[in-house]
């Protein structure tokens, strides 16, 4: 094949634009062509550019969360700024330029282009919202960090909560803008002709979704924290360690307790106890019809072992904090809960505690030494009972000597709010104004009484065993078809017993239920309850596909349905559950009872009933 001759494009190139200029009709088509073109490469060049920036942005964030979470950067993170403040800073900046880079005249009409156009609206509106974010959010988030991180200790205290005070109306302006900005990104396009770009969009929502929370969370905390922590007085507070080898409604069976004072934003443990002091109590209180009828029988205001079968965890701090006061004539301010897996949280920032006989408790292994291996190791219930009381001083003593700790201080907060969220630690005050504020968040420990779309598995250990340890949990909730009656839902359960048949110390497998029918080391038995949105009505129960009997009841709106479930070691269970509910196209609020293994929950969203 013949080279073409030299000089051909130029010369094709000169006998394009005399065409153009011979035909004075074409001149203005000619003239937006290369308008357009110009403008194609113009948002070509700069959307690189914006990238770029985006991901300088994204990499000093990524110093800043290494901060948070460890105290130091990592070794192969990215190059770390000083302080938090350095870092929200230069990802502003980045994030501000790349918005600059995203606006002007090509980048409006070619965001709103039919079809063609989706990328680059979301390009433009991600650039936005990235500079919105650092601005108006991240940057009034890291400056009160800093303030109280600085000033902890000054006067004593450690938090200074004078700080957190004059910051309530900041950092309540910026949970407004983050749920703003998470709005704007939610109405960008989710599906265009750039696979790439829809990718990004869904990690910045995925983003925002976790960030949003932590803006609510801390505006929150600035509006009841300085009362809490004793800015205008003393406070005390009941703290109850939950073993979760013995599952109830609010996480495990109460065992060992201290009572936390608070004085000026400075924390102390004033005495610790085991659960015999508090036992052959009654608390004189009244939780109304509906508790009685479903825990009545379990006496959990006489018995300290089931003061918190129900999942709502205000219950279970109504009545520890009454037993406190009948007890020792002593009003308490609140209460509060954890289990082990929240102290391997706490424990990760904090460090490893030492008990007086030298074993270093550790986030690797506290869940391992107070939930199994304790058992064995000291089969004496008072033994035992002296190591639990070890555990909970050390790593109280830990954690307080971290929080006065300027290089362990932030990883620890970072640790807390973590174990917050996710509802280890919980919450409640006596303080009406305090509890209001705290029931709208996770470590509210509230079991939600909303008319929406819900689905809850709580279990009791029946049998008095320590074998929850073993039990893998896992629940499936499936709408169906509408018809004139409501929606068709379906639930399966499935619950595992991973006991092992044999090596157990008897105290782990004793069954104080004591049966009638035959049973194994390893066997365990469970109140398996269900919670359903309000309303709903139940249609169909089988256990292992044999039709089942459920008892039914109503907690807080929603129906209650439970099964006494025996659950030999090493075997599966499945309870399935078909319901009729009012149709709704949301998913369901899921309810997370916090034990040694999470639980396994999946919520297929379902379809509209005109589809």
């Amino acid at each position: 094949m013949p080279r073409p001759e030299k000089g051909f494009a130029l010369r094709t190139a000169g006998r394009a634009g005399r065409w153009c200029r011979r035909r004075p009709a074409l001149t203005l088509m000619c003239a937006a062509a290369g308008m357009i073109l110009a403008g194609a490469a113009w948002i070509v060049v700069t959307g690189m550019l914006a990238r770029q920036e985006l991901l300088a942005a994204q990499r000093s964030l990524d110093s800043l969360r290494h901060h948070a979470a460890a105290g130091a950067p990592a070794a192969d993170a990215a190059p770390v700024t000083r302080t938090p403040e350095d870092a929200v800073h230069q990802a502003a900046t980045h994030a501000a330029r790349a918005h600059r880079l995203t606006t002007g005249p090509a980048w409006y009409p070619a965001a709103h282009m039919p079809v063609l156009g989706g990328p680059v609206r979301t390009v433009r509106g991600a650039a936005e919202a990235a500079d919105r974010l650092t601005r108006d959010v991240l940057s009034p988030l890291a400056g009160t960090a800093g303030e109280l991180v600085a000033g902890a200790g000054e006067d004593g205290g450690h938090l200074d909560l004078s700080a957190l005070r004059r910051a309530g109306p900041a950092l309540l302006e910026a949970s407004r803008s983050a749920s703003d900005v998470r709005n704007e990104v939610a109405g960008l396009p989710r599906r265009t002709w750039l696979p790439a770009v829809d990718r990004a969009r869904a990690r910045l929502a995925k983003q925002l979704d976790r960030i949003v929370p932590a803006t609510v969370d801390a505006a929150a905390a600035a509006r009841v924290m300085p009362s809490m922590l004793g800015e205008n007085g003393p406070r005390r507070y009941l703290v109850v360690f939950e073993n979760t080898a013995e599952a109830r409604g609010t996480g495990g069976l109460p065992g060992a307790f201290a009572i936390l004072t608070a004085d000026r934003g400075r924390l102390g443990f004033e005495r610790f106890g085991n659960d015999t002091e508090l036992s052959n109590l009654r608390a004189p209180v009244d939780l109304g019809a509906e508790y009685a009828a479903l825990y009545g029988r379990h006496a959990p205001t006489r018995v300290w072992e089931n003061s918190n079968v129900s999942p709502h965890f205000p219950y279970a701090a109504r009545i520890w904090t009454t037993m406190w006061r009948e007890r020792m004539g002593q009003k308490l301010d609140g209460a509060f809960a954890l289990d082990p897996s929240a102290l391997a949280g706490l424990l990760i920032a904090a460090g490893p505690a030492r008990l007086p006989g030298g074993t270093s408790i550790t986030a690797g292994n506290v869940v391992d030494l107070t939930e199994r291996t304790s058992y064995a190791a000291y089969p004496d219930t008072v033994e035992r009972k002296r190591f639990f009381l070890d555990v909970a001083r050390a790593t109280s003593e830990v954690l307080l000597e971290s929080a006065d700790d300027p290089t362990r201080r932030s990883a620890l907060f970072a640790a807390l709010r973590g174990q917050l969220r996710e509802g280890r630690v919980k919450v409640w005050s006596a303080h009406p104004s305090e509890q209001r504020e705290l029931r709208s968040h996770p470590f509210g420990g509230v079991l939600p009484d909303g008319p929406g779309p819900f689905a809850g598995l709580v279990v009791n250990n029946a049998a008095g065993t320590k074998l929850d340890y073993y039990l893998d949990r896992r629940m499936d909730w499936a709408s169906g078809r509408c018809t004139a009656a409501g929606r068709e839902v379906t639930v399966t359960v499935r619950l595992t017993n991973r006991a092992p048949g044999s090596g157990l110390p008897a105290y782990v497998t004793q069954r104080v239920d004591h049966p009638p029918y035959t049973i194994r080391p390893g066997d365990n038995r469970l109140l398996v309850s269900y919670y359903a949105t309000r309303g709903a009505r139940l249609t169909e129960a089988t256990v292992d596909g044999r039709p089942a009997l459920l008892n039914q009841l109503t907690e807080r709106g929603h129906p209650v349905f439970t099964f006494d479930m025996e659950l030999p070691h090493g075997a599966t269970r499945t309870l399935v559950l078909n319901l009729v509910e009012r149709p709704s196209e949301s998913p369901p609020v899921l309810f997370h009872q916090q034990l040694v293994q999470p639980l396994q929950a999946m919520a297929r969203p379902p379809r509209p009933c005109n589809a």
